[in-house]
């Protein structure tokens, strides 16, 4: 806390006055962490886009906005060692996540009514899909490089991805 303060400029009472703890803050931080990539996913205007084209657009938002913030991604990784500990305590994590979730399920819904996606699609299913593609990928690209002779974070290789991912996750969706 001491660090944090000196980094902020704040006196450490403040910090536990606003947040009540070092935990507190550390939820604060979480849940300040998913809000951001629940409102920046809000502009991408997904509902006004035809299907296939919305789904493109969300798998290559997801994929960019992981490779923007790379602490994203590292606080998920500790967030999951601590099994989910603190964000189990937020008041707010379900209710900025349900209204994204329904988003998707209109989205696929629209894609069912069209004849492009297949019926019967879990939209969480479906989001955790485009965000495993990208998350595993992007956390494991330095020991897959040594594994597989290539560097996988060269940009070529980021685009590769972000290509792929979109290909998998429309072949995934597609109906007959």
């Amino acid at each position: 806390m001491d660090r944090i303060a000196a980094r902020a400029r704040l006196n450490k009472r403040m910090i536990y006055h606003y947040f009540g703890s070092k935990s507190g803050l550390y939820l604060a931080v979480r849940e300040a962490t998913y809000g951001d990539i629940r409102a920046a996913e809000r502009t991408l205007d997904l509902e006004h886009l035809e299907p296939v084209a919305a789904v493109t657009r969300l798998v290559q938002f997801t994929w960019d906005y992981y490779l923007r913030h790379p602490e994203f991604l590292r606080l998920i990784n500790t967030e999951n060692l601590h099994r989910a500990t603190h964000l189990r305590r937020s008041r707010r994590i379900a209710e900025m996540h349900s209204p994204f979730v329904e988003l998707i399920a209109q989205l696929l819904r629209r894609g069912e009514a069209a004849g492009l996606f297949r019926a019967g699609l879990d939209p969480r299913q479906v989001y955790i899909s485009i965000a495993a593609l990208g998350y595993f990928y992007l956390n494991n690209r330095f020991t897959l490089s040594v594994i597989y002779g290539t560097d996988l974070s060269a940009p070529a290789a980021l685009q590769q991805r972000r290509a792929v991912i979109v290909e998998t996750v429309l072949a995934y969706l597609r109906a007959g």
